[in-house]
């Protein structure tokens, strides 16, 4: 059975007027049934239970494709991929990642994203790329201890 998120991914590829292949779809079913933070290795080893095929670069197309159309997010501190919350749509996005358990919560907060870039033009920076991801420790292994 289909994840549930595909149909909403097909959907908005079919409005935007972009393929959405066979692989790019399983890449995306891949994502979504993976809650916490994945690599393009672990993912490539997952697809190639579908595909015995499939080689990085299968699976690096796949993750630019689901980048670029706003369904997963890259998180450049660990070299990995998270599902995206807000499906579809650009938006701010900064993350906490829990050192212990590698959970990775998604904030959407666009008043961090404003004081941020407030803070950078005041110094005549532009920003081209933004990631804002903090280290820690979630509650959960913070009481687990």
């Amino acid at each position: 059975m289909p994840h549930p998120l595909l149909a909403q991914a097909i959907e908005i590829c079919k409005s935007n007027n972009v393929r959405f292949t066979a692989v790019r779809q399983q890449v995306f079913t891949l994502m979504a049934e993976h809650k916490d933070a994945i690599t393009a290795y672990e993912l490539l080893e997952q697809l190639q239970k579908f595909d015995s095929k499939a080689k990085p670069p299968t699976i690096y197309r796949a993750l630019d494709f689901l980048l670029d159309n706003h369904f997963i997010h890259r998180i450049e501190s660990l070299n990995a991929y998270l599902m995206c919350c807000h499906l579809g749509c650009e938006h701010p996005m900064q993350l906490l990642i829990c050192e212990k358990c590698k959970q990775v919560i998604e904030l959407s907060d666009p008043i961090i994203d404003e004081a941020f870039s407030t803070k950078a033009s005041q110094f005549g920076f532009k920003i081209t790329n933004k990631v804002l991801e903090a280290h820690g420790v979630c509650n959960e292994c913070l009481y687990n201890q």
